[in-house]
Protein backbone atom coordinates (compact mmCIF):
# COMPACT_ATOMS: atom_id res chain seq x y z
CA UNK A 1 0.00 0.00 0.00
CA UNK A 2 1.42 3.36 -0.97
CA UNK A 3 2.00 6.01 1.65
CA UNK A 4 -0.46 8.29 -0.19
CA UNK A 5 -3.22 5.68 0.05
CA UNK A 6 -2.48 5.21 3.74
CA UNK A 7 -2.66 8.96 4.34
CA UNK A 8 -6.01 9.19 2.52
CA UNK A 9 -7.54 6.34 4.52
CA UNK A 10 -6.34 7.84 7.81
CA UNK A 11 -7.72 11.22 6.76
CA UNK A 12 -11.09 9.71 5.81
CA UNK A 13 -11.36 7.69 9.03
CA UNK A 14 -10.51 10.76 11.11
CA UNK A 15 -13.08 12.85 9.17
CA UNK A 16 -15.76 10.25 9.94
CA UNK A 17 -14.72 10.29 13.59
CA UNK A 18 -14.90 14.10 13.60
CA UNK A 19 -18.52 13.93 12.49
CA UNK A 20 -19.51 11.28 15.02
CA UNK A 21 -17.65 13.05 17.83
CA UNK A 22 -20.66 15.36 18.03
CA UNK A 23 -22.92 12.40 18.87
CA UNK A 24 -23.49 11.14 22.42
CA UNK A 25 -20.35 9.38 23.65
CA UNK A 26 -22.09 6.02 23.93
CA UNK A 27 -23.06 6.17 20.22
CA UNK A 28 -19.98 7.75 18.67
CA UNK A 29 -17.71 4.69 18.24
CA UNK A 30 -20.64 2.61 17.01
CA UNK A 31 -21.44 5.33 14.48
CA UNK A 32 -17.88 5.37 13.15
CA UNK A 33 -17.79 1.58 12.86
CA UNK A 34 -21.21 1.42 11.26
CA UNK A 35 -20.28 4.02 8.66
CA UNK A 36 -17.02 2.27 7.78
CA UNK A 37 -18.73 -1.14 7.64
CA UNK A 38 -21.47 0.18 5.35
CA UNK A 39 -19.54 2.43 3.01
CA UNK A 40 -15.96 1.19 2.85
CA UNK A 41 -15.29 -1.69 0.53
CA UNK A 42 -13.46 -4.70 1.99
CA UNK A 43 -10.16 -3.61 0.39
CA UNK A 44 -10.32 -0.29 2.26
CA UNK A 45 -11.14 -1.96 5.58
CA UNK A 46 -8.32 -4.47 5.02
CA UNK A 47 -5.92 -1.56 4.46
CA UNK A 48 -7.17 0.16 7.62
CA UNK A 49 -6.30 -2.95 9.63
CA UNK A 50 -2.86 -3.02 7.95
CA UNK A 51 -2.32 0.59 9.05
CA UNK A 52 -3.33 -0.35 12.60
CA UNK A 53 -0.63 -3.03 12.71
CA UNK A 54 2.10 -0.44 12.13
CA UNK A 55 0.81 2.97 13.16
CA UNK A 56 -1.95 4.01 15.53
CA UNK A 57 -0.75 7.50 16.45
CA UNK A 58 -2.21 9.11 13.30
CA UNK A 59 -5.74 7.81 13.93
CA UNK A 60 -8.08 9.68 16.24
CA UNK A 61 -8.94 8.11 19.60
CA UNK A 62 -12.53 7.68 18.39
CA UNK A 63 -11.40 5.63 15.39
CA UNK A 64 -9.34 3.46 17.74
CA UNK A 65 -12.42 2.97 19.96
CA UNK A 66 -14.41 1.89 16.90
CA UNK A 67 -11.86 -0.69 15.67
CA UNK A 68 -13.29 -3.66 17.62
CA UNK A 69 -16.65 -2.97 15.96
CA UNK A 70 -15.31 -2.75 12.40
CA UNK A 71 -15.69 -5.93 10.37
CA UNK A 72 -12.30 -7.31 9.38
CA UNK A 73 -12.49 -8.66 5.83
CA UNK A 74 -11.01 -12.02 4.96
CA UNK A 75 -7.50 -11.99 3.61
CA UNK A 76 -7.36 -11.37 -0.09
CA UNK A 77 -6.18 -14.42 -2.00
CA UNK A 78 -4.44 -13.98 -5.32
CA UNK A 79 -6.21 -15.42 -8.35
CA UNK A 80 -5.27 -18.97 -9.24
CA UNK A 81 -2.67 -18.70 -11.97
CA UNK A 82 -2.28 -22.44 -12.50
CA UNK A 83 -3.47 -23.78 -15.82
CA UNK A 84 -4.78 -27.23 -16.39
CA UNK A 85 -3.71 -29.23 -19.41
Amino acid sequence: MSHGTQDKLVYMANQIAGFFATQPEADAAQGVASHINKFWEPRMRRQLFEILEHDTHTLSPLVLQAVPLIKRPALETPPNTETTA
